[in-house]
């Protein structure tokens, strides 16, 4: 018997030889178990078949997607479902046989005890009988790279899995940014970095009964990719994958605020693989290079236990340092932001959600203002009205420090060289922020910002010690 509302999600796309003969061997389980279907708009009319079976059986349920939108995303929205729904456990499966249903109930079994059970192929020997060799190098050498890259000691790049939901969050898939086969391995690493309990069950998989494989050369290699991308991650940025409970704002002094540049968009886990790889490089530039060169700087013009504004604070890397000197509030547009401070910073810090153009924050309230890479992405007016809620809120004397990339700093050659690869060479049709308006092209004309707004300039630096990078402007409250 099942303790807990169960439900099998099954993907489908060109399924229609199959999916009549898969639900007679799961009823004939006799498991008190639903069944969700989502079919991709298969254009064998596996979905009209699929709505003929639910209107016979009560436990089945349909859902339909416009096109084939990938198997990680589908699998995405199975879960979301399962959570919307309350269900406690999600048994997912592929609906060609190779995941043979009789096996269900010792995934159940084993579930009891832990918060994931996969179906492993590993497990037994000749467990691939009858699979040609193509596809069977391919699985191997996927259990392989996961086991050896990514410390996955499971059957990694298989669907046969029961979860439970009860013990797993469900923002913890949020973090999945896959939408094609690498779902698999890339949730299964966040699961196990996160210490949830992990089992398997051997099982032994047939050739397909019916048709052929719907994994090719070429996601294999987008797979590949996207391997290649988590353990660069996993070496740089880690903290990426870590289940943190995610940030809602609260609304506090009344903000209701806006995105309207798309820093949500930016900042959620849905890039592809070229995102990912820039996501590790990113994190690499923050913690190595630009961390280094703000706590220079915030220690130089703050003093120790002063009240800080960081703002436009995006994932906080660059402030892991400071939280023991100052006394940070993080401010950001964007609430995915404001998540990933959270969890990169372990709840050190004041998190506020708004926008620096109307800073919910009353009047010299503050010591200082920082900010990293912010201002380029404004207009010459916006940067205007921004500087004067700086101004309004830092007390008397109070201090901005603003890193500000140049027209000629080695970031902006950088991600000029970055979006040309990964949309030129890959064709991946990547925008990895919001544009960059109004870089500054030299000292004066920095320096015109600041006083303009009412600072007295304090320092202009550009050079090695961020490896000529962003220009460091720093103003005094007249």
């Amino acid at each position: 018997m099942i303790d807990g509302k169960t439900v099998i999600f099954i993907p489908t796309y060109n399924e229609r030889e199959n999916v009549q003969e898969l639900c007679g061997r799961i009823q004939a389980l006799n498991l008190e178990v639903d069944i969700l279907f989502l079919d991709d708009n298969s254009p064998d009319g596996t979905g009209e078949l699929l709505d003929m079976l639910a209107g016979k059986n009560k436990n089945i349920t349909v859902l339909h997607r416009t096109g084939k939108l990938g198997i990680g995303s589908a699998h995405q929205d199975g879960i979301q479902w399962a959570y919307q729904n309350k269900y406690k456990y999600l048994i997912t499966m592929d609906c060609d046989f190779t995941h043979p249903p009789e096996y269900i109930p010792d995934l159940i079994k084993k579930s009891v005890e832990h918060d994931i059970v996969v179906g492993s192929r590993y497990l037994k020997e000749d467990s691939l009988k009858g699979w040609n060799i193509l596809r069977r190098s391919l699985t191997m050498a996927g259990h392989l790279l996961t086991k050896y890259l990514l410390k996955i000691h499971q059957d990694a790049t298989g669907a046969f899995r029961i979860y439970n939901l009860d013990k797993i969050p469900a923002h913890a898939f949020s973090i999945v940014s896959s939408k094609g086969y690498s779902f698999f391995f890339e949730s299964l690493y966040i699961l196990n970095l996160n210490g949830f309990s992990i089992a398997e069950i051997p099982i032994n998989l047939p050739p397909r009964t019916y048709g052929h494989s719907k994994m090719r050369i070429k996601d294999a290699w987008h797979s590949l990719m996207f391997l290649s991308a988590i353990y660069l991650n996993a070496l740089f940025n880690k903290e990426k994958y870590e289940v943190h409970e995610p940030f809602v704002s609260s609304g506090e002094y009344g903000c209701v605020a806006k995105d309207e540049q798309g820093w949500d968009d930016y900042w959620k886990s849905q890039k592809g693989s070229g995102g990912l790889i820039y996501d590790a490089i990113a994190a690499f530039y923050r913690k190595f290079i630009i961390k280094r060169a703000l706590n220079h700087f915030i220690r130089k013009h703050f003093k120790k236990g002063e009240e800080v504004l960081h703002a436009g604070c995006g994932s906080g890397q660059v402030d892991t340092n400071i939280q023991d000197y100052i006394a940070v509030t993080a401010l950001d547009i964007s609430e995915k932001a404001l998540s990933i401070y959270k969890r990169v910073n372990k709840g050190h810090g004041h998190l506020l959600h708004g926008s620096i153009l109307d800073i919910k924050l009353p009047n010299a309230s503050v010591d200082g203002v920082y900010n990293l890479g912010v201002m380029e992405h404004f207009t010459e007016s916006e940067i205007k009205i921004i500087l004067a809620e700086f101004h309004r809120i830092l007390k008397p004397h109070g201090k901005i420090v603003l890193f500000w990339p140049p027209e000629f700093g080695l970031s902006v050659l950088f991600l000029k060289g970055v979006h040309c690869a990964l949309n030129t060479a890959l064709k991946q049709d990547v925008k990895l922020h919001p544009d960059e308006i109004t870089r500054i092209r030299s000292k004066k004309h920095a320096e015109g910002f600041i006083t303009a707004a009412g600072f007295k300039p304090v320092e202009y630096y550009f050079g090695p010690r961020d490896f000529f990078t962003l220009a460091v402007i720093v103003g005094a409250k007249n």
